[in-house]
């Protein structure tokens, strides 16, 4: 026990032992840890979320079709106004904290203060214009861009052709896949869907079991697919490449792999197209559109080189089955009162749900659209009073009748 030196060691109320090991004593200071130097850690925490997002491309912020275009746009608009007020107030945070801090004794002190015009002008002005603005792009953008509304252009740069009739395009959101019937060319597919370059297109979507959500952001915005319903569409695709397209819309275990490929095409390409399903030599009709119901998950590419009449419009009437009656027949017998009570709809819900185009307002129109017409308007009969037109026209006595009253009597007994 040389290092413990002549003074008896005590653990706890016991001597220490000759045989027992000794520890050298601790240092009064140890060594410190070199830290990483700050600027290194600042500079990896700006970049990690550029180096992250770098790697995505993302179609909703490089659309290729022109509604999806102005969507964007409209994002980026109501970004930068909201920005306006978000940016001031972040900043001047930071300000009025190292400003008015407590060793800041050259700061203005004023624990009476309690109200200012100007100040209260300029946090309530600014807000509320950003409001009528972000209020008036929503409701010209609501009217703009409604799915049912037919396009007025082809892109910012090229006019639509009214000659060139839009490409039809039957959707059916199934579980978990996409079906897609191309009425005029008479054929469909499966989780791929074809479309020529700037050729204006009209979705026409239903679903068969849940409700679901239609999606493909270099295309459009999101449409809902409902269950005994038809929504439309409008959008068209403005260059060529392979785009991505899913549900956006939770409809159970398979939705994760619900998605389907969105192809740009030239004419010549989608001609091509439209021969390879020919060529499949497998039509879709009643029996093979009932097994395809059945729920599946990552589903391949198929194709149907015909399909049967009539089948879309017995999917959303839900009666693609054999004896399942229509929607729309149930409807219409309970409008003529043969089934009895609660057999079918009341007389003024008699029809399917309306589709195709909406009526809009002369504002949207271009001025070759919304034409001329001549006055209807019903001309004045010279022999009637002409009110405020002619105020001293004794004709005008013949438009009301004054009673005159008098004081403690009843009207009645006046006149």
């Amino acid at each position: 026990m040389s290092n413990v030196g002549a003074a008896a060691r005590w653990i706890g109320d016991k001597p220490m032992r000759e045989d027992m090991p000794v520890f050298p004593a601790r240092p009064q200071s140890l060594p410190k840890i070199k830290a990483a130097p700050q600027w290194l850690a600042a500079r990896f925490l700006i970049l990690a979320p550029a180096l992250l997002l770098g790697a995505c491309k993302s179609e909703l912020l490089d659309p290729a079709g022109d509604i999806a275009l102005q969507q964007r746009d409209i994002i980026y608009i109501s970004t930068a106004l909201m920005l306006l007020i978000i940016v001031p107030v972040m900043a001047l945070t930071v300000i009025f904290a190292w400003r008015y801090r407590a060793k800041n004794k050259d700061a203005t002190y004023d624990p009476d203060f309690d109200h200012s015009t100007s100040l209260e002008l300029v946090i309530w002005s600014a807000p509320l214009l950003i409001i009528i603005c972000l209020g008036a792009l929503t409701w010209w953008s609501t009217h703009l861009l409604d799915p049912f509304r037919p396009l007025n252009r082809i892109s910012a740069s090229k006019p639509i052709d009214r000659k060139v009739k839009p490409l039809v395009v039957q959707v059916v959101s199934l579980d978990w896949k996409w079906l897609f019937i191309y009425p005029e060319q008479g054929i469909a597919s499966v989780n791929q869907l074809a479309l020529p370059v700037d050729r204006p297109v009209q979705f026409e979507l239903t679903s068969t079991n849940m409700m679901n959500t239609f999606y493909a952001p270099s295309l459009a915005g999101m449409i809902y697919t409902m269950p005994g319903m038809r929504s439309t569409l409008h959008a068209v695709l403005n260059r060529p490449g392979q785009f991505k397209g899913m549900s956006g819309n939770y409809s159970g275990a398979g939705f994760s792999y619900m998605n389907f490929t969105l192809n740009g095409v030239d004419q010549a390409g989608f001609d091509a197209w439209i021969a390879k399903a020919k060529a499949a030599n497998a039509p879709l009709d009643t029996n093979r559109f009932i097994a395809l119901e059945e729920p599946s998950e990552r589903d391949p590419v198929r194709m149907f080189s015909a399909v049967e009449p009539r089948l879309f419009d017995r999917i959303y009437n839900r009666c693609v089955r054999p004896g399942t009656p229509c929607m729309s027949q149930t409807m219409r017998h309970g409008q003529h009162g043969q089934g009895g009570p609660g057999s079918g709809m009341p007389s003024a819900r008699n029809a399917p749900p309306p589709h195709g185009s909406k009526p809009e307002g002369a504002i949207f129109k271009e001025g070759e659209e919304k034409g001329t017409a001549p006055n209807v308007t019903k001309p004045r009969n010279p022999e009637d009073a002409p009110g405020s037109t002619a105020p001293q026209s004794k004709k005008n006595g013949s438009m009301s009748f004054l009673v005159p009253v008098v004081p403690g009597k009843p009207r009645d007994a006046a006149a």
